[in-house]
C-alpha cells in the first residue's frame, strides 16, 4: 500500500471510528470498564459505621482525634489490543477484509478508550510475537496503530494464540483491560494461558471471520491456498462429502474456542465480515455493564 492510499485509509477510518466512539460507545464502554481499583483520596474524621481498617493512624496521633482515609475508583485503565496479523486476515470474499474489520474494531476501542482518559497499547502476533506498542494516550498514537494495523507485515504466517497470551502475560504486570481480536483459526491449546491471564487481568475476545471461512461454496473443482503454510491442492467443492467434512471442521473449531473461553470465563462475541461489528460490540459491553 502506498502512503498517499494509507493516509487516505487511516483517515477515513478514523472519522467513522472516532464518531461512533462519540455517539454510540461512550456510555457503554465507561460502563463497562469501571476501572482497575480505588486509589487514595483524602482523610476525614472518623464517622460512626466507618471500617476501622481505614483509619490513618498517623494523622489519628497528630490530631488527638481518629481520622479515615477516603478513597475512590481509580477511573484510568491500560488497555491492550492483542491483535492476530497471521496470514489468514488477508482473506476476504464476504463483506470487508478481515484485516479491514480488524484494524476499525481496534480503532473503536482505542477512540473509546482515550475518550475516558485510558492508555491504549497493542501486541501483534502471528505464531509468535510480532511487535509490542506500549500503552499511551492520545490522537497521534492512535493513528499510529490504526497505520500499523493496516500496513504491518508480518515474519512469519501462522497463528498461535497461547504464545502471545503468555507473552501479554509476562509483559504486563499491572492489571490492564485485553482485547483479543482473531479469527481464531489456531490448533493451539490457548485454556491454561488465558485462565492465567485472567487471575490478573480483565480479558475480552472477539472473533473476526469471513463465511466462506465457515462454509464451502458448491463451485466445482477449485485450486485452494493456505495463507498460513503456504500449500495448495485442488479440491471438488461439487462433492457433499467434502463441504460436510469442511463444515464440521468448522464446527469443531468453533466449539473449541467457545468452550476454552467460557471455561476461562472470558466475555467474547463473534462478528463475520458482511456483518455490522457495532452490533456485536454494543452486544459485549452491554452484557458486561449488566454483569
Amino acid at each position: 500500500m502506498d502512503s498517499n492510499e494509507l493516509i487516505k485509509k487511516v483517515r477515513k477510518i478514523e472519522i467513522k471510528t472516532r464518531g461512533l466512539s462519540q455517539n454510540i460507545f461512550a456510555g457503554e464502554y465507561h460502563s463497562a470498564f469501571k476501572g482497575r481499583g480505588m486509589m487514595f483520596s483524602e482523610v476525614r474524621a472518623y464517622q460512626y459505621g466507618d471500617d476501622i481498617r481505614d483509619i490513618d493512624w498517623n494523622v489519628t496521633a497528630r490530631q488527638n482525634h481518629p481520622y479515615v482515609k477516603v478513597y475512590e475508583e481509580e477511573r484510568e485503565l491500560t488497555v491492550m489490543l492483542l491483535v492476530d496479523v497471521s496470514a489468514s486476515r488477508n482473506f476476504g470474499a464476504e463483506g470487508m477484509e478481515k484485516r479491514d474489520m480488524i484494524a476499525e474494531i481496534a480503532a473503536t476501542i482505542a477512540f473509546s478508550a482515550i475518550q475516558n482518559n485510558d492508555k491504549i497499547g497493542a501486541i501483534f502476533f502471528s505464531d509468535k510475537v510480532e511487535k509490542f506498542i506500549a500503552p499511551k494516550k492520545g490522537r497521534k498514537h492512535i493513528l499510529f496503530l490504526i497505520r500499523e494495523l493496516l500496513d504491518f507485515t508480518p515474519q512469519n504466517n501462522g497463528t498461535d494464540i497461547a504464545a502471545a497470551v503468555r507473552y501479554f502475560s509476562d509483559a504486563l504486570k499491572r492489571r490492564c483491560t485485553m482485547f483479543l481480536i482473531s479469527d481464531f483459526i489456531d490448533e493451539s491449546d490457548y485454556r491454561t494461558p488465558l485462565n492465567v491471564a485472567m487471575s490478573r487481568h480483565d480479558v475480552m475476545a472477539i472473533q473476526v471471520y469471513d463465511k466462506r471461512d465457515s462454509e464451502m461454496p458448491d463451485v466445482g473443482l477449485m485450486r485452494v491456498l493456505d495463507l498460513e503454510t503456504g500449500a495448495t491442492r485442488w479440491i471438488d467443492t461439487g462433492s457433499s462429502a467434502t463441504r460436510k467434512a469442511y463444515n464440521k471442521w468448522w464446527y469443531d473449531r468453533q466449539q473449541k474456542m467457545v468452550t476454552t473461553l467460557r471455561s476461562s470465563r472470558v466475555d467474547y462475541t463473534s462478528v463475520a465480515t458482511d456483518e455490522d461489528y457495532v452490533r456485536a460490540l454494543m452486544g459485549l459491553f452491554k452484557n458486561r455493564s449488566t454483569v
